[in-house]
């Protein structure tokens, strides 16, 4: 009798797996990522023109798909010209998460932690600066 009750709790197990797996993931939710990125916006504009002379970072309107270091009015790093990323979604990811482990010798000077969500979601909020 043991070895049925196990078997069929191996078995539900499985199943159990198999619909964790096919379950979608949490859609990113960028409102939510447009409150996170207040933080952000003490260094960096969101607009195309970018923002006044007193932000220390490079606008991130069109970030998604853009070459690093490609703004001809912002005086990047060189670590950051010589990195030669187009910002995907993962390269933002791990950027975010930890700007020295992606680009050493950058001068984002990033306080402070965020939970991979809170990254998933700043993104989802970039995205839609275009």
């Amino acid at each position: 009798m043991k070895g049925k009750s196990l078997m069929r709790l191996t078995k539900l197990l499985g199943v159990a797996m198999l619909a964790l797996a096919a379950s979608p993931a949490v859609a990113a939710d960028a409102n939510h990522g447009k409150e996170l990125f207040a933080r952000c916006a003490k260094c960096h504009a969101t607009t195309k023109e970018g923002g006044d002379s007193t932000l220390v970072g490079p606008t991130l309107f069109g970030i998604v798909g853009r070459k690093s270091a490609s703004l001809e009015d912002f005086r990047y790093s060189s670590a950051m010209r010589q990195s030669g990323i187009t910002w995907t979604e993962q390269d933002l990811k791990e950027y975010i998460a930890d700007p020295q482990a992606k680009v050493k010798g950058n001068r984002m000077a990033l306080t402070g932690s965020l939970e991979p969500a809170e990254i998933d979601d700043i993104i989802a909020y970039l995205k839609t600066l275009k």
